[in-house]
């Protein structure tokens, strides 16, 4: 029996299980992989919006993560909401001593069904102390505006992500499309730090989904976690992504939730 590649993930705590930890545990395991978990916060939250989060102690938090980092030899770092300046500043250190560990940087900054998940000083901090560790960031097109606001295009605004260290990254175009867009189509870039980029699309689905960024972020660390090149994980993560959004469900009165069981 082979040992399924361990992925580390940092991330908030959703008492729905729609999105944070819980979403990147099923996503992992659906996968192939084993998650091991560090909470950087806990939220107050139901399946229509963030109401508000309490980030945990530091301490535990570094040195649980130092404990799993030597026990396990982890394939892959998958880091999703942050939570406070100190938690942003330890996962800044823990990624430096680790260079080799690939590490997908999902940029949470709000619910999706709205709610803040980080405000402007953990924002900065995860432009500067985070991204430039990043093997792949994979913010929306809002998130990425937030990211960069002095910029005037997502090019600009990816180019300068790239530029500040981030090896690549992943533009998702899940929010609403813009008017030179097909508006039944979700469109993807890729961008690389050599220059490259490469177009994704798939249909447009009808509803707003919880735990979709965590679904995608949480794919791809596990196939590059396999092996994957970035551009064969970003590939497979997206394709895994929408059948688990079009395959999801609603439990309750809020935002539909992925199946990411689909392939059970």
């Amino acid at each position: 029996m082979s040992i399924p590649p361990t992925i580390l993930v940092f991330g908030g705590h959703d008492p729905t299980g729609g999105a944070g930890l819980q979403a990147d545990i099923e996503t992992i395991g659906a996968l192939g992989g084993h998650a091991v978990t560090v909470p950087t916060a806990l939220t107050l939250q139901d399946t229509q919006q963030v109401f508000g989060f309490e980030a945990v102690s530091t301490t535990l938090f570094r040195q649980q993560a130092e404990m799993l980092l030597e026990e396990f030899p982890v394939a892959a770092i998958k880091i999703g909401m942050v939570g406070s300046r100190p938690i942003f500043k330890a996962l800044h250190n823990l990624l430096l001593q680790h260079p080799t560990i690939p590490t997908v940087l999902d940029p949470v900054l709000a619910g999706g069904g709205g709610g803040a998940l980080a405000e402007n000083p953990l924002i900065e901090g995860i432009r500067t102390l985070l991204m430039p560790q990043s093997t792949l960031a994979t913010p929306n097109r809002n998130e990425l505006q937030r990211l960069v606001p002095e910029a005037d295009s997502i090019e600009q605004r990816a180019t300068t992500l790239l530029q500040s260290g981030c090896a690549h990254l992943l533009v998702t175009g899940t929010d609403n499309p813009v008017p030179s867009e097909a508006a039944d189509r979700v469109h993807h870039q890729l961008f690389q730090a050599d220059g490259t980029q490469q177009q994704f699309d798939n249909p447009r689905l009808p509803h707003s989904y919880h735990g979709s960024g965590c679904t995608l972020a949480s794919a791809i660390a596990t196939r590059i976690g396999m092996g994957d090149s970035i551009s064969d994980a970003v590939s497979s993560g997206l394709q895994f992504s929408w059948n688990s959004l079009q395959q999801g469900y609603q439990p309750a009165q809020g935002q539909h939730f992925p199946n990411r069981f689909f392939l059970s």
